[in-house]
């Protein structure tokens, strides 16, 4: 048995969790979410975590979770809808967040994961986004400094992993996770379906084993929707 998997979330996080980490989270509205590794951080207990994430999910899915049982200090996010409760605690003052760019969040964590402390951008530069940072023109063209994001731990989902952890997403549940996996000193991965090692064609590996510290099997998952849509049925 390979010794990156782990029984279940709570052992994969064994040893790792501590108050005022700084993670990066996969997932994409509630697409691609480590929900069994955010599962047990929850029930850890641990708090003034700050989270680096795309989102922070919905109402009790994703991180919101664990922003109702008040266990994160702070966001950095890109896109901050649909969550009544991170609106409510970040208007009252209770959460702490830092806005950044959808293209901009990739690029730090990508450029953390590159050893990359930091690197200019056009994005944002005469917004709020800007305010406090270096700017720098480059051919006539200003840019703004943004740093890399270097986390204490990565939380990804992900569809099949083999032993070794090399690992394959599937669709949309690609985005954000590799560069918040290579975000972290340490990476915990959720998965589908391991497979043997050797079943996944090399040109397909999204993530290399050399990033993914310890794996877990999560399945079975529901499929959850954010916005059901239908059509109203047509007259017979």
């Amino acid at each position: 048995m390979s010794k990156k998997l782990y029984a279940d979330a709570a052992a994969a996080l064994d040893g790792l969790l501590r108050d005022g980490l700084l993670i990066t989270c996969g997932g994409f509205g509630l697409c691609g979410v480590p929900e069994r590794l955010l599962d047990a951080v929850r029930d850890s207990g641990v708090k003034d975590l700050t989270f680096a994430s795309n989102n922070a999910g919905i109402d009790n899915e994703g991180i919101g979770k664990l922003l109702r049982t008040r266990q994160v200090k702070k966001m950095i996010s890109s896109y901050v809808g649909e969550n009544k409760e991170f609106e409510r605690q970040y208007l009252s003052g209770e959460l702490e967040v830092e806005f950044s760019p959808q293209g901009t969040l990739a690029e730090r964590m990508r450029a953390g994961g590159a050893g990359i402390p930091g690197f200019y951008t056009k994005t944002g530069v005469g917004t709020l986004v800007a305010e406090g940072k270096e700017t720098k023109v480059f051919d006539g063209q200003e840019y703004v400094l943004e740093q890399g994001i270097f986390a204490d731990l990565a939380l990804v989902k992900a569809w099949k992993a083999d032993e070794t952890g090399n690992v394959v997403f599937r669709k949309t549940a690609r985005n954000f996770n590799v560069p918040a996996a290579t975000a972290g000193k340490v990476c915990v991965v959720e998965v589908e379906e391991i497979v043997p090692v050797g079943s996944l064609d090399p040109d397909s590996i999204h993530l290399p084993g050399v990033y993914v510290q310890r794996i877990i099997v999560g399945a079975p998952y529901d499929k959850k929707i954010e916005f059901r849509t239908v059509r109203e049925r047509e007259a017979a």
